[in-house]
C-alpha cells in the first residue's frame, strides 16, 4: 500500500500544472482501474506478497530501464506502472491520505490531519528541502538537526558497526571506517 498524492479538497492549487499524474500517460494508464498515482515516501509491504512479485518488478524494470523517458522516479513509477494498464499485475492499495502530507501537493487544511510529513521538492518554487523542513516542521526539525550535528550525537555513532564486507559509506562523523 502506498499513499496517494493529495486530491480533492486537499489539493494545493499553487502546483496546478505540475501534477503530472492528472493528465497524459499516467492518467490514461491508471484511470481505467480507478487508481491514482501514489507517492513512494511512505509505504506498507506484505513481505510474503512482495517476494511473489519480485521477478515481475525486475522484468518490468529491465524492460523500461533503457528508455530515458521511463522511470524518472523509479521508486514511484515502477509500482504505479504495474498498478495500471492493460496488463495490471500489482494491485496497490491506497493508504489513507492523512498518512502522508507533502506541502507541494497538499494544502494547509491537509496538514492539520497529517500523520507523517514528506519534505518533497516543490516544482513551482524549487525550494531546498532542508529549508522546507525548517519551515514546515520547526521547532522540532531544528532541534533534531542541531542534536545530530553536535558532539552529543557522537556516542550514538560510535556504537554503529558496518556489516562485515559492507561498502556502506556512513554519513556521520568518521565516515569511511568500518566501525564508527
Amino acid at each position: 500500500a502506498m499513499a496517494p498524492f493529495c486530491g480533492g479538497e486537499d489539493i494545493n492549487a499553487d502546483t496546478t500544472g505540475h501534477r503530472f499524474w492528472e493528465s497524459g500517460f499516467w492518467q490514461g494508464h491508471l484511470e481505467p482501474h480507478n487508481q491514482t498515482y501514489k507517492i513512494s515516501a511512505l509505504f506498507v509491504v506484505n513481505i510474503s506478497t512482495f517476494a511473489l512479485v519480485g521477478d515481475g518488478l525486475r522484468t518490468t524494470y529491465q524492460y523500461m530501464g533503457p528508455d530515458a523517458n521511463s522511470l524518472q522516479n523509479l521508486d514511484q513509477d515502477l509500482p504505479n506502472y504495474l498498478n495500471g494498464g492493460a496488463r495490471r499485475s500489482v494491485a496497490l492499495a491506497s493508504l489513507p491520505q492523512e498518512w502522508l502530507y507533502c506541502e507541494s501537493w497538499c494544502n494547509a487544511r491537509a496538514k492539520l490531519k497529517a500523520k507523517a510529513f514528506d519534505m518533497c521538492q516543490n516544482p513551482a518554487t524549487k525550494e531546498y528541502k532542508l529549508d522546507v523542513a525548517r519551515r514546515v516542521a520547526d521547532p522540532l526539525w531544528s532541534a533534531l538537526d542541531g542534536y545530530f550535528a553536535s558532539d552529543m550525537a557522537a556516542p550514538v555513532a560510535v556504537s554503529i558497526k558496518a556489516p562485515a564486507g559492507s561498502s556502506w559509506k556512513w554519513a556521520v562523523r568518521g565516515a569511511g571506517s568500518d566501525e564508527l
